[in-house]
């Protein structure tokens, strides 16, 4: 069944996303386009039922005012406007509209149906996935992360042995975290599954490299090579499917928006990218992710896996990476969420990991003056991951943490806990 949509359409407003889920919380498929989209574009979408032009305070760019195609007006949508002043439309809003606005617009004006739900969003997109792919195969990066594992669901359901699974082991996962991936999806889930080991040449190519674009950048366009590679040992590879979700979009930038970091899997591609992107989760936010996965049958365990980025623990072994301070990063993790599953916090907090800076501090172990790493510890709570709020731990449970890690990580001798939220911080170091 084909959902209805609401196109908003960024007029520089930093409230894009606010009201594209409000919108989605109605029952309505919304989606937010540049200001500069074409009338061909506009209606080589499916079921256009209405749109928002949603202006803001990034409305300058450059020192000139953008504005809208002015076609766009005489399209036939339903259209209001927020905080802009366009030659016509069905009503003008000064702010944010109220919720009652917003029904009204919808359901009144619009007449559009409250069908958005997850079962119908996953039929549209095999249906789309289907057309995109036809009898072609897609090679997908298979982290066993939330996004990755349920693009893995969706194209199965899509295009079943069509899909080829490449789990690269970049020498930045967590502690057994390859061999879990291995071990869920190739021996449970009986995927077509390709392991490859390339450690030594990620953290050979990431030597000396401490800015974190980067890094990133290194760490994306080396997966793509890996691909490349794994593609070129097998027939008819055309399509690389990724798990990018909306939020890797919004911080990569728009043309609204400043870019707050690159995303592997949006500004990390290199131009010369051999193969054509399958992006089916590209309009979700993180929660709906994790309904997607829930409605496609995916197990509890990996659909509220602990949220890991794709640069994995590169971007948390801040600084130029060394493997001494890599290894003392990934066995303080595992400490902490050993830990944190013991005290039931695991069910409890969005996400939770350890960072390990590039400087020593001294200390004292064997009654003796030492130098050793610092430990952070960040756990945040939030639902789109666009903003986050600190998780209050119980001093006791820290204090045990602090004592597992200093005892059990011999190059380690300080622990601190980090409470900024996001923003002004980012969930992530770099």
């Amino acid at each position: 069944m084909k959902q209805d949509m609401i196109v908003i359409l960024d007029l520089g407003s930093t409230e894009n996303t606010t009201i594209a889920r409000q919108i989605r919380d109605l029952g309505v498929y919304s989606e937010i386009h540049p200001h500069d989209i074409t009338v061909d574009e506009l209606k080589a979408l499916d079921n256009v039922k209405g749109i928002i032009i949603n202006g803001g305070e990034n409305r300058i760019v450059d020192g000139v005012a953008i504005d809208v195609n002015p076609a766009i007006y005489d399209c036939g949508y339903p259209i209001i406007a927020i905080d802009h002043e366009p030659a016509k439309c069905d009503k003008k809003y000064a702010d944010m509209p109220s919720e009652a606005d917003i029904k009204s617009f919808l359901f009144d004006t619009c007449k559009a149906e409250a069908n958005w739900n997850m079962k119908n969003f996953i039929d549209d997109q095999v249906e789309i996935i289907r057309r995109q792919v036809g009898d072609k195969k897609v090679l997908l990066a298979l982290s066993g992360g939330v996004d990755s594992s349920v693009v893995a669901a969706l194209l199965i359901k899509a295009i079943g042995k069509q899909l080829v699974c490449v789990h690269v082991n970049h020498g930045l996962m967590r502690k057994n975290e390859s061999e879990s991936v291995v071990e869920i999806f190739r021996n449970k889930l009986d995927a077509n599954l390709v392991y490859v080991d390339a450690t030594d040449r990620f953290l050979g190519k990431l030597e000396n490299v401490a800015d974190p674009e980067q890094k990133r950048k290194i760490i994306g366009g080396e997966f793509i090579r890996v691909f490349e590679e794994e593609a070129r040992k097998l027939e008819g590879i055309d399509f690389l499917g990724q798990g990018t979700i909306y939020p890797d979009i919004i911080e990569s930038g728009t043309k609204t928006a400043k870019c707050v970091k690159s995303h592997h899997n949006v500004g990390g591609l290199p131009e010369d990218l051999q193969f054509e992107l399958v992006e089916p989760l590209a309009q979700l936010f993180k929660d709906e992710v994790r309904a997607c996965g829930v409605e496609l049958g995916l197990p509890a365990e990996m659909v509220y896996r602990q949220p890991f980025p794709g640069p994995g623990l590169g971007v948390r072994c801040l600084g130029a990476i060394t493997r001494e301070r890599l290894e003392a990063l990934r066995e303080s993790d595992a400490i902490l969420r050993d830990e944190f599953a013991k005290a039931g916090l695991d069910k409890t907090v969005w996400q939770y990991f350890t960072v390990v800076p590039d400087f020593k501090a001294v200390g004292v172990r064997d009654n003796a003056r030492s130098m050793g790493y610092m430990c952070v510890i960040r756990a945040v709570n939030t639902i789109d991951a666009m903003t986050a709020t600190i998780e209050r731990i119980d001093y006791d449970i820290l204090e045990k943490i602090a004592d597992r890690i200093t005892a059990e990580v011999p190059s380690i001798n300080r622990v601190v806990y980090e409470i900024t939220k996001k923003p002004v911080a980012t969930i992530e170091f770099e």
